[in-house]
């Protein structure tokens, strides 16, 4: 709580997942990287969510739990904004269906808001990397498909993950002393799955320790599949869709992970979107589904988004996010829909002497997630 409050309550719906038990250090990471809510004057709460991993639902219940809280405990705000980052915007849209009367407003930011899609990702950057790499499994491990992440029974750690990945791509090799070898199976990952070449590792990681997460949530089953997916962007494309891995989702799983994690566009209140166009992690082509889900619910008039010029993920800098706050504030408040010309203008309006700290983007067109994440 500020000291002079405004009367506006922002509840925070964290990135992730996490895994493991929640940890109340998690939300004192979180507290301090959006210390700009409370400079702003708004109160900030947040939960670290009772379920670690992969729990799309329950979190969005415990977000909703945490605003209760706050009223009964605390004070009662005029306004209530919702804030979902990157996987917490996957999370703040399953609140904002669930609790329609429970926000005013909804901020996404570095949004996953293109539902299951955006992991079938994670399964295709597993598959690539045992074709070209096949040491995770190593040829001496037993085999499983590469769709369930890692077996509950794995040992496997994080660091010896980047062990294999450095031998076999040079991941933590500086670029020049890479091996012939090594250079071109990392071109062909980048070039096949359109990403850079310092992300690789962190999308392996998710492929293997999220999916497992995942999958342990399903039963066991995989909700991800490749089966008909046609890959390109390599030297021999068809001696790559010939011989990459090939794995059918499971229907009762996808079916499970859907309805745990999927929104339908049907919110009741303003939305503000708002991503970075080089963003690596979460990528920007995921804002094309939002926006085409919400048409099919009638609810695109409730949707602006707004687009940065930042390869960043986790935060943009001070100066975009109070335009935000701001923008969507006058919407609900005083029906005045902004435009993503008057959010860059409100960021250079807020920040005068240093306008060039302003990076959004009032005229980027976000191209359909499939040109990004091969369809299936």
């Amino acid at each position: 709580m500020p000291a002079k409050w405004s009367g506006v309550l922002v509840v925070h719906a964290h990135g992730g997942p996490s895994y493991g038990p929640p940890k109340t250090s998690r939300n004192d990471e979180d507290i301090k990287r959006w210390a700009i809510t409370v400079k702003e004057g708004h109160a900030w709460a947040g939960s670290v969510f009772r379920q670690g991993g992969f729990a799309v639902t329950t979190a969005a219940e415990d977000t909703e739990r945490v605003r209760r809280i706050f009223v009964d405990h605390v004070a009662k705000p005029r306004t209530t904004l919702l804030h979902g980052q990157s996987w917490g915007a996957m999370v703040a849209t399953r609140a904002g269906e669930m609790f329609p009367k429970s926000w005013d407003g909804i901020l996404l930011t570095s949004g996953v808001v293109a539902g299951p899609t955006t992991y079938d990702f994670r399964l295709d950057i597993r598959a690539l990397y045992q074709h070209l790499c096949n040491n995770h499994p190593l040829p001496t491990e037993p085999a499983y498909p590469l769709s369930i992440g890692l077996p509950t029974d794995s040992k496997l750690t994080s660091a010896e993950l980047a062990k294999r990945a450095n031998e076999c791509l040079g991941t933590a090799t500086p670029a020049a002393q890479r091996t012939p070898q090594q250079a071109q199976k990392l071109k062909t990952i980048v070039d096949v799955l359109k990403m850079p070449e310092r992300s690789v590792l962190s999308h392996l990681n998710w492929g293997t320790f999220a999916l497992q997460d995942v999958v342990s949530k399903n039963g066991g089953a995989s909700p991800f599949g490749n089966a008909k997916v046609q890959y390109a962007g390599s030297s021999d494309d068809a001696q790559l869709n010939a011989r990459i891995p090939r794995f059918q989702p499971d229907p009762k799983a996808a079916a499970l992970f859907s309805a745990d994690v999927d929104h339908h566009g049907r919110f009741s209140v303003p939305v503000i979107s708002s991503h970075a166009i080089n963003d690596s992690t979460v990528f920007v082509e995921g804002q094309a589904a939002l926006r085409q889900k919400m048409v099919a619910a009638g609810t695109a008039d409730r949707l602006v988004q707004t687009y940065v010029d930042s390869s960043e993920h986790s935060y943009w800098g001070d100066a975009h996010y109070p335009p935000l706050f701001n923008a969507l504030l006058d919407w609900v408040v005083k029906g005045q829909k902004p435009t993503p010309e008057g959010i860059d203008q409100r960021c250079k309006q807020l920040n005068p002497t240093q306008a060039k700290d302003c990076r959004f983007l009032p005229n980027y067109a976000v191209k359909p997630i499939a040109s990004r994440i091969y369809p299936r």
